[in-house]
């Protein structure tokens, strides 16, 4: 393989996320004492950082693979969603499609940390659905992006937070169907059996568990096809690609199956990481159809992520140097 053609062909591919996006406040600080008010530990503020988080987070790391990215989803009219378009922006993330709406507020979290340790996070969001009047406009707006842009590929990342809801997913869907654009998903629990027909299908293992209500202890390859299977009766996708935290990763495609062992890591933060290996995952499919590369590859980004403290982009040399390295013939 190749893989400094690989990677340079990540810049021909155009390929949208369509999720719940949120703002990621950092407020970095150190601990000397403990209030006299209440048994807790007093946080000196050092500094404070906004970065991109949730499916913007997703959009960031194609970004830096410097792929043609757009972001699709709805924010609130206040000051949290201007700040994320400016910083989606700032990182050549095209916001045309992004939707404005009164009646939501932009999800903000903030995280209070202290020798690399989280004391605290404090969530601002509201997390029901989008109504019929957003859910039509942001419709709309996915179905513009597909007939100007024409992309390669349409992520789902899912939150949560109301922005995929079932009539978008499944319109979404028929909408890439018809237009022959790649759809790969990173669900959450209330729409888990809703992304019917998609092309690869990303759960983690715990997601698995809680989706299938299973029990299972032992993970190993035969009882990964068994999950396959069980959600493939229910999705009719044409991959699952599950992430099995420090275990690795699994795949299974027509009759192709592997369980991939993770690389050993210096792990600091897990946080983001499976937004990592989706975008990857999705990026090096569609420049290739190759399943097992695309899952090879994720599977290096997702442990190369998780060395940094909170969510952080993959940087794109390292990955490249990182699989030649543990990939290259």
């Amino acid at each position: 393989m190749n893989f400094e053609q690989l990677f340079a062909s990540f810049a021909e591919i155009k390929v949208a996320v369509v999720g719940d996006v949120m703002l990621d406040t950092y407020w970095w600080g150190h601990v000397e004492r403990i209030s006299p008010e209440a048994p807790v530990p007093v946080v000196a503020l050092d500094k404070k950082e906004v970065r991109i988080g949730g499916a913007g987070n997703v959009a960031l790391n194609l970004a830096a693979l410097q792929s043609q990215v757009t972001v699709i989803s709805v924010l609130g009219d206040d000051d949290n969603g201007k700040t994320l378009t400016q910083l989606f922006n700032q990182n050549n993330i095209n916001t045309n499609y992004l939707i404005t709406s009164e009646k939501r507020i932009t999800t903000n979290k903030t995280r209070v940390i202290s020798r690399d340790q989280h004391m605290m996070r404090l969530d601002t969001e509201l997390i029901s659905d989008i109504d019929a009047i957003d859910e039509d406009v942001l419709i709309k707006k996915i179905e513009q992006y597909i007939l100007q842009e024409k992309p390669s590929v349409l992520i789902f990342e899912d939150y949560n937070k109301g922005v995929l809801t079932e009539k978008v997913i499944t319109k979404a869907i028929e909408l890439c169907k018809k237009h022959n654009v790649i759809t790969t998903v990173d669900p959450k629990r209330k729409n888990f059996f809703n992304y019917k027909g998609v092309d690869i299908f990303k759960p983690n293992l715990k997601e698995v568990k809680e989706g299938l209500n299973l029990l299972i202890e032992d993970i190993n390859e035969t009882s990964l096809k068994n999950i396959h299977e069980a959600l493939h009766k229910q999705l009719q996708h044409a991959v699952s690609f599950i992430t099995l935290s420090e275990k690795g990763v699994f795949f299974h495609s027509n009759d192709s199956l592997q369980l991939i062992p993770s690389h050993n890591r210096y792990i600091a933060d897990v946080s983001g990481a499976g937004d990592t290996v989706i975008a990857v995952a999705s990026l090096v499919y569609a420049s290739s159809k190759d399943m097992q590369l695309a899952a090879e590859v994720a599977n290096i980004a997702g442990g190369l992520v998780c060395e940094e403290v909170g969510t952080a982009a993959i940087n794109k040399e390292k990955l490249l140097k990182e699989c030649q390295l543990l990939l290259g013939n």
